[in-house]
């Protein structure tokens, strides 16, 4: 039978400054294991450590831009397009101008798999 998410929790963000992120699915807000969605509100200036996840996550960026760089390269994924990072690849994240998207992992983000690098 289908299940009503009723609205978000807001886990709190690595990075700086800080961003919000509102869970729909995943481990806290559904106690789902297999996928989280969750709605990104990131600020002009934010950034986090890179980090090497067990999960893939896929992102469709709404609003601004979000700046990625991995191992050799670097990539601007702008409003109305969308990024696939697998398993195991590093990345780092930020926003230099602020973004708003929405990030889909599988299986669920956790901290324990994120594997970010130290601060």
């Amino acid at each position: 039978m289908a299940r009503l998410i009723e609205n978000a929790t807001i886990i709190k963000a690595a990075g700086e400054p800080a961003k919000q992120i509102e869970e729909y699915i995943g481990k806290v807000n559904s106690h789902n294991n297999e996928v989280s969605i969750a709605r990104m509100i990131s600020p002009a200036g934010w950034s986090e450590p890179g980090q090497r996840p067990e999960f893939e996550e896929y992102t469709v960026v709404l609003k601004g831009a979000l700046e990625m760089k991995f191992e050799g390269s670097e990539m601007t994924v702008e409003a109305g397009q969308a990024v696939i990072v697998h398993a195991g690849e590093w990345v780092q994240y930020s926003t230099p101008g602020g973004a708003e998207y929405i990030s889909v992992c599988i299986p669920a983000f956790s901290p324990e798999k994120v594997h970010r690098d130290q601060e």
